[in-house]
């Protein structure tokens, strides 16, 4: 099996649950707004979020416009008034409390690095939020340096996200660079743009029905140490 020295993890849904910050995070701002929460209305955001994210990674809109839309439409949908951005901005502080990791997560960080080996953390989401989680999770000294790309200024999967990347990371060889994550759109695209393997984070085993092929695809993170 072929090994890496350098990982670049996706941060939601790859290293953190972010399914569980979301709840936290909905819920505390249900509660705080006098709003009923309910399983079905979470599922109401979590498709139109999806879909605004989708849209950022297209180029369809910016991460400003992302905020603001996705509760503006939730708020349509539930046939309320609320200040979507001013809403947005306190749902991104609950959401920066949530450093919740996915099940060995912690231990193949501790793995990769006592081999010597440099870990990165590569996402889209917002900077403020990101920040938040990585310097108060259980893995931050395990991380050799996240790339946000509200900083970037570019997006997984744009080459030039990546070209970023590798300009400020250990210089090693692309093909000893493994990115893993479990979007195929952001994540394993951005991989096969940038020329280095990609590792798609399946864990639930849902089909791939697109034409975005990963070199590697695992069910369980405990799986990346025959990477390592």
């Amino acid at each position: 099996m072929k090994t890496y020295d350098v990982f670049l993890f996706d941060a939601d849904g790859t290293l953190f649950d972010y399914d569980k910050a979301e709840e936290h995070a909905l819920k505390a701002m249900f509660d705080r707004c006098g709003f009923v929460y309910s399983e079905n209305i979470r599922q109401v955001y979590r498709d139109i979020n999806e879909k605004a994210w989708k849209d950022y990674e297209n180029g369809i809109v910016t991460k400003t416009e992302l905020q603001s839309v996705r509760f503006e439409r939730l708020f349509d949908a539930m046939g309320v008034r609320r200040d979507a951005m001013e809403f947005n901005l306190q749902y991104l502080y609950e959401l920066g409390k949530g450093s919740y990791l996915i099940d060995g997560a912690y231990e193949i960080c501790s793995e990769i690095v006592s081999k010597g080996k440099k870990i990165y953390i590569v996402t889209n989401g917002i900077i403020t939020t990101q920040e938040s989680r990585i310097k108060h999770s259980l893995i931050k000294d395990y991380v050799t340096d996240f790339f946000v790309s509200e900083f970037v200024g570019y997006q997984k999967p744009q080459i030039e996200y990546f070209d970023y990347v590798f300009s400020h990371i250990q210089k090693v060889e692309k093909d000893k660079i493994l990115i893993i994550g479990d979007s195929l759109s952001a994540d394993i695209a951005g991989g096969n743009n940038a020329g280095i393997d990609s590792c798609w984070y399946n864990a639930s085993g849902a089909a791939n029905n697109t034409e975005i092929i990963p070199t590697y695809e695992i069910k369980s993170l405990y799986d990346v140490r025959m990477f390592a």
